[in-house]
């Protein structure tokens, strides 16, 4: 069992500033995502990329905001092997100033009109920048949170940083829905900037609050031992691979749920049901909100309970619940759409975001830890990420508009899901700061039970 860390008002308050910072970060993040997600569906396909057809232009703008899934591990490799050398806080800093910033600079582009093939290539240049950036930041979010905190709330605290994923999405579809009241001309020459510039004042407020946090005390206290090394990368697949694999099952398959979830639902209702697209967003918006509720609702579950069976929880969930969500989205009454989507993205999908969190972060060993959590979750984004919402688009297709063949395709991404986490570790519980040493002391013991039986 872990050492207990005393709970002061001091402490108290330091895990609350920290858990806002983590939250801030998490916000700029996703914020990023949707709004160039966003903008990529509806505005860019004109101001970046006009010199092609509407219908060659918008897959263009979507390719473009594909690249940051496929740069996302390339981050978590560069990332997490500083936040393993020279500290979480100062990494955390660098990710949040990249990301941000490269969102801001985006409000700044030319368009083509004004810059030719320079503003669709420094548009592309930007989006990479951004994916750069978010491949270790949620992951030094967490760390920060669940290694300050004590452990009979890591589930609860880490599962926290999560509910800047959901503020991150309202933001920016309020303030895209907001520029877009203005005229079309208006919004198309300068209004659409608005909701990019406006990263700048958000990035302002969480480096302020992330330079006053003080580094991670498991980071320092392997700093004062001497247990920082050189190759966290190749020290995680020496000793993690297990650990690696099973994560990368679970976030195969709950990363795709989460964009079936979110971005396939709303090409299916608009376009096989003919339900008007405000209809669904502001749905989606609504089963977004209540993510501040089971997000933490669920983090906490995980510290009575433990992290695999509210992680697996929410995989079977999902594969029982998808046949009757398109049944009540079929329905077209507006609260059985509220209700399938609270089901399934409110509860299914945050079971497993929420203990995901706090698993990662106790399944490695604190030297490469940074590395591992990294790793772990972005590895599979470009699969997962961008890939998942054109199969299910694909199968659709295949079926005629009917969405059995989806049902299935959700039924066997959450069997994988849920056989992934059965066969990785519990970790409720375990020692952040002493897990290596733990694990040399069994190797140990190991070797002379080994050496004795050969005796």
């Amino acid at each position: 069992m872990e050492h207990a860390i005393a709970e002061t008002p001091e402490s108290r308050q330091a895990i609350r500033n920290t858990i806002l910072s983590a939250i801030i970060g998490t916000t700029v993040e996703w914020y990023d995502y949707y709004l160039y997600a966003t903008a990529a569906a509806t505005l860019f396909n004109r101001l970046f990329f006009p010199s092609f057809d509407h219908l060659i232009g918008t897959i263009l703008a979507f390719g473009s905001f594909s690249i940051g899934f496929f740069v996302r591990p390339f981050g978590s490799v560069l990332f997490g092997y500083l936040g393993d050398r020279i500290g979480r806080k100062k990494v955390l800093v660098i990710t949040l100033l990249l990301m941000g910033g490269s969102t801001t600079l985006m409000g700044l582009l030319p368009t083509y009109a004004q810059a030719g093939i320079a503003a669709p290539v420094l548009l592309t240049l930007l989006r990479a920048l951004q994916g750069l950036g978010s491949g270790a930041e949620y992951a030094g979010a967490v760390l920060m949170v669940v290694e300050n905190a004590p452990v009979r709330r890591r589930g609860l605290y880490g599962a926290m940083p999560y509910m800047g994923v959901a503020l991150g999405l309202l933001l920016s579809l309020a303030t895209f829905s907001f520029s877009s009241h203005l005229s079309k001309e208006a919004f198309e020459v300068w209004g659409w900037r608005i909701p990019f510039l406006l990263s700048a004042v958000v990035i302002v407020v969480g480096v302020v609050l992330r330079m006053k946090l003080k580094e991670s005390p498991i980071f320092e206290e392997l700093k004062r031992r001497n247990a920082v090394i050189k190759n966290p990368v190749r020290e995680v697949f020496r000793t993690s691979k297990r650990q690696l694999f099973c994560a990368w099952g679970a976030r195969l398959g709950d990363n795709s749920l989460a964009y079936i979830y979110e971005s396939f639902v709303i090409v299916y209702v608009t376009q096989q049901l003919h339900i008007a697209r405000d209809t669904i967003v502001t749905a989606l918006m609504f089963s977004t909100a209540l993510q501040f509720i089971t997000v933490p609702l669920f983090g906490w579950v995980s510290d009575i309970v433990g992290r695999k069976p509210v992680y697996m929880g929410g995989a079977i969930l999902s594969g029982l619940a998808i046949i009757p969500f398109f049944h009540l989205l079929q329905t077209r009454e507006l609260i059985w759409i509220y209700s399938g989507l609270f089901l399934v993205s409110s509860v299914a999908k945050t079971m497993m975001t929420s203990a995901q969190s706090p698993w990662l972060a106790e399944m490695f060993p604190s030297r490469v830890r940074y590395t591992g959590f990294s790793l772990a979750r972005e590895v599979t984004s470009p699969i997962s990420g961008g890939i998942a919402p054109i199969i299910a688009l694909s199968l659709l297709a295949v079926g005629g508009g009917d969405p059995n063949l989806v049902s299935v395709y959700v039924i066997v991404l959450s069997v994988l899901t849920a056989l992934s986490v059965f066969l990785g570790p519990e970790t409720r519980g375990r020692d952040l700061r002493d897990a290596e040493i733990n694990e040399n002391e069994k190797a140990g013991a190991s070797s002379k039970f080994s050496s004795t039986l050969s005796r």
